[in-house]
């Protein structure tokens, strides 16, 4: 299907170049002889139908350019060689319009220079057929006019088409950066939220008591940090249940790690929820002295891994002289996806 106006402009170029052969119709008494005449008009009637040819793409190819070329210069030759160039032929020069009207197809189709180079050639042949005045009388420069304002024209219209894209191109752009200046602006505004809801109250308190922090002060401030550092890497891993299993199990001396490595984010809200729930029932039953929860990479089937490590001391450490001790394994949890 084409658009509506280039349909338009399409049969009014038919129609235009139809009005031609209607010419050499009326005009069969000035040449010697009808044959070459009727020739010319087949040829013209073809290169017309397959430049005007509704499914075409707009720009015409090399070779269709090349054809119309040389159409336009046999049906010069076809033509003009049955007139007297010296006598007035009336309509009988049609070929003359008929070529100009063939090339400012061609260059509204994006193919100027074939269309100069055969405005170039049909100014020559006429030349050579009646001189200087059979140009200026013949419509040479009248076809000339009109393939330089389809030239223009058709630059114009590519520059728009360009204009086009590239404002297009900028659109997108801003939206894509507008839409990314709103997520980071209602991120920061969540995890404010979140830090005021942990934080705010115990900073009321320190405002409250003039800076003087109690040691069990002290220690809720370091599992509310803990709190603010699970809002930036626990992310799809928290909910309220996990929140308050972790806090509580930070208060039982157990250190607690939520990594969230993006395994859970292309899960339904469903299945994300589940997995949710299982994870604060592992924290609120482990009796760990570190606790490392993260979720799979991608092509694993585990959703989620939770490992608890018991700090076992036996002494062998203080008798090598080190102070480090052993951390075993006491509790591992493979959440799965399904």
């Amino acid at each position: 299907m084409i658009s509506p106006p280039r349909a338009i402009v399409t049969v009014l170029a038919a129609l235009f170049s139809l009005y031609h052969l209607v010419l050499a119709l009326n005009s069969m008494q000035y040449p010697d002889s009808i044959w070459p005449v009727i020739v010319a008009m087949a040829l013209y009637a073809a290169a017309t139908v397959m430049s005007l040819w509704p499914t075409s793409p707009l720009a015409m190819p090399l070779w269709m350019a090349a054809l119309n070329f040389a159409v336009c210069l046999v049906m010069s030759i076809l033509v003009l060689s049955q007139l007297d160039g010296s006598v007035f032929n009336g309509y009988a020069t049609w070929s003359v319009a008929a070529v100009g009207t063939l090339l400012t197809i061609t260059a509204v189709r994006q193919q100027p220079g074939i269309a100069w180079l055969g405005i170039v050639a049909l100014a020559v042949s006429v030349y050579l057929w009646g001189g200087l005045a059979a140009v200026t009388t013949t419509g040479v420069i009248g076809s000339a006019v009109w393939v330089g304002v389809a030239h223009a024209l058709a630059r114009a219209m590519a520059r728009a088409a360009r204009d086009a894209r590239l404002f297009g191109l900028a659109e997108r752009e801003a939206a894509a950066w507008h839409a990314t200046q709103e997520a980071q602006l209602t991120e920061g505004r969540h995890r404010l939220d979140q830090m005021n809801r942990v934080a705010g109250p115990m900073l009321h308190h320190i405002i409250d008591s003039s800076g003087r922090l109690s040691a069990e002060d002290r220690r809720e401030c370091l599992h509310l940090e803990g709190a603010i550092r699970d809002e930036i890497r626990g992310r799809h891993l928290l909910n309220e249940d996990v929140r308050t299993e972790v806090l509580a199990a930070r208060r039982r001396g157990i250190d607690v790690t939520l990594l969230d490595d993006g395994g859970l984010d292309d899960l339904p809200d469903d299945d994300r929820e589940r997995i949710q729930s299982r994870v604060a029932d592992e924290i609120a039953r482990s009796r760990a002295d570190r606790l490392i929860v993260r979720t799979g990479v991608d092509d694993s089937t585990a959703a989620v891994t939770v490992v608890g490590l018991t700090v076992s001391d036996d002494g062998s450490a203080a008798a090598l002289g080190s102070d480090a001790a052993d951390d075993e394994v006491s509790q591992f949890t493979e959440i799965g996806r399904e």
